[in-house]
């Protein structure tokens, strides 16, 4: 791979910012100052410094954030802030995108990547990918309204598959789906006659919200992560 190519490709600098860095002598490759853009290198073994910063190489980039509200799960939008915005200018160039989606208002884990393959399989209607949500109620919640939100609810038209719902407490639980309609949690409580007032995702298919992450801070997955995140039954 080309070494302007491999650094670009970390969003840690521009093609432009790259070459005059290495006119200048600023980008190392095994120690060395290279005066080439273009050179050869092996992207998993070069040990490349661009201005006294390592190089770490990822070919697809995994992040996880933890929403805050107020955000849109978009790249861009004309109003509103989006996901992206909450991340370094230098991860903004690398293509990330969010995979799925949540409300503005909804909070929790996000998977944030630019790896299309994996993205397209965790949604995809017939992998029946598990999101976990934490969820605060208007009113009390009853053994029946559980019962039937477990069997499932009409929300306009749409029966919901079966789901599995954990109280916490009287107007408090979590929910588990394995799809995921729009404002479907919301519609779902109200089929049953009461209304969403906070709603969290906590875990989305093998990962989980990682409780050290404050609202709006995110972190990379680690290697464990990902692994479970390409194994085909996530």
């Amino acid at each position: 791979m080309r070494l302007d190519k491999m650094i670009a490709s970390t969003g840690i600098a521009s093609r432009s910012q790259i070459a005059s860095a290495v006119k200048g002598g600023r980008v190392l490759v095994g120690g060395v100052a290279v005066r080439r853009a273009d050179v050869q290198v092996d992207p998993d073994v070069a040990e490349v410094v661009y201005c006294g910063t390592p190089v770490v190489y990822r070919k697809f980039t995994y992040i996880m954030l933890n929403k805050p509200e107020g955000y849109v799960s978009a790249t861009e939008d004309g109003k509103l802030p989006t996901v992206i915005d909450l991340l370094p200018p230098e991860l903004g160039k690398i293509g990330l995108f969010p995979c799925g989606r949540l409300d503005k208002n909804t909070l929790g884990l996000m998977l944030l990547t630019n790896d299309g393959d994996t993205s397209h399989r965790l949604l995809a209607p017939k992998s029946h990918v598990a999101k976990t949500y934490a969820f605060s109620l208007k009113f009390p919640f009853s053994d029946a309204d559980i019962a039937a939100l477990e069997a499932g609810v009409d929300i306009g038209g749409y029966i919901t598959a079966p789901c599995t719902v954990e109280r916490t407490g009287e107007r408090e639980g979590k929910i588990t789906l394995t799809e995921g309609k729009y404002h479907q949690i919301k519609l779902m409580m109200e089929a049953v006659h009461n209304q969403v007032t906070y709603l969290e995702r906590v875990r989305f298919g093998p990962l989980t919200l990682d409780r050290a992450l404050s609202r709006g801070e995110w972190r990379y997955l680690s290697d464990s992560e990902i692994t479970l995140l390409h194994k085909k039954d996530s």
